[in-house]
């Protein structure tokens, strides 16, 4: 069996389509790699690319992405809603296909060393590859955001695991390491208040004493100009202990008690296909209909999530298995 690793960089930058066109130049510019998908927000001023392939390749296509936007983005001028440290604010490797999460972490050592010594860039180790607890969580480390993290790295407990240990004004820092499947999910309210959808997220956290936490589970709350809404974004660490389908359902609980309704949510990146084919089987189920093929439970689970509501929900662009496989036969 081949080995397949992915890849997923985040960068702080929504809204210049010539420095994104040529991250994405960069990506497909290495044989053996797929470019899976784009996601760009440009209100949070964030885009999220997902690739994968050979990981040798993968590695040195997150190098060339890193590379062209620590060139092309200045964070001393950068705005967004969404936390952030760097230009490429973080860079998760997820072993996909015939590897191990220790293949992945020596994956994400090598390009950490690389960004660091190449690039003048701090690296920080995050998730499987770093050993330190107080630094493994992504929240960890990007609390204080950029505009902190020159303070934040002169102390002797956060100084960075590669590269210079002063900041690199320009470019930032990054984040680099190896992790399980993420799925990154959004709910919008039919509200722009944001203090409700911070309230939202504060009860769900993993970390609040609520009846209505979940595990594996980060969220914030922010207002999304893009949709001219407040959302509730959810980072689901284990989509297996806590799925979308159970985030929806407690969301609308909580929104009720707010006398607010839920509009529509949307995945950034990929979504496993496991996800769908739970809430699909869910939806159904309520409607006393038996689960039939595949694309129909797909089918109800995008019309249960509203996913089809903020923006064009493309099962074959979306969905993880799907768009590898699409890749793998081309």
């Amino acid at each position: 069996m081949k080995k397949i690793l992915e890849c997923i960089p985040n960068f702080s930058e929504g809204n210049n389509t010539e420095t994104l066109q040529k991250i994405a130049a960069a990506i497909s510019a290495v044989p053996n790699v797929w470019l899976l998908h784009q996601d760009v927000s440009p209100a949070a001023n964030r885009t999220v690319f997902t690739f994968a392939g050979e990981p040798n390749a993968v590695v040195e296509a997150a190098f060339r992405a890193i590379q062209v936007a620590s060139e092309n983005m200045d964070m001393r001028t950068q705005k967004g809603v969404h936390p952030r440290v760097g230009a490429t604010d973080v860079c998760p490797f997820v072993p996909l296909v015939g590897m191990t999460m220790e293949e992945a972490d020596a994956c994400a050592q090598v390009l950490a060393k690389r960004v660091g010594t190449e690039l003048q860039i701090p690296v920080y180790l995050y998730e499987h590859s770093q050993q330190q607890k107080h630094r493994k969580a992504l929240p960890q480390i990007r609390k204080g955001q950029y505009e902190g993290i020159k303070e934040k790295m002169k102390l002797p407990e956060w100084q960075p695991d590669f590269g210079p240990k002063e900041m690199n004004e320009k470019a930032g820092a990054t984040v680099i390491g190896a992790r399980d499947i993420l799925v990154a999910f959004n709910i919008s309210l039919n509200s722009k208040d944001l203090k409700t959808a911070e309230w939202m997220a504060a009860e769900m956290r993993a970390s609040a004493k609520s009846s209505h936490s979940l595990t594996k589970l980060r969220a914030i709350g922010w207002y999304m100009a893009d949709y001219e809404q407040a959302q509730v974004s959810f980072n689901l660490l284990d989509y297996k202990t806590t799925s979308p389908l159970q985030v929806w359902n407690k969301c609308a609980a909580l929104a009720k008690e707010k006398n607010v309704s839920l509009i529509g949510s949307e995945v950034i990146g990929l979504i496993p296909e496991a996800c769908l084919l739970e809430t699909g089987t869910f939806a159904l189920m309520q409607k006393a209909e038996s689960p039939t093929e595949k694309e129909s439970i797909i089918a109800a689970a995008i019309q249960y999530l509203g996913l089809n509501k903020l923006k064009a929900f493309e099962p074959n662009e979306k969905i993880l298995e799907w768009v590898l496989e699409y890749h793998s036969n081309k």
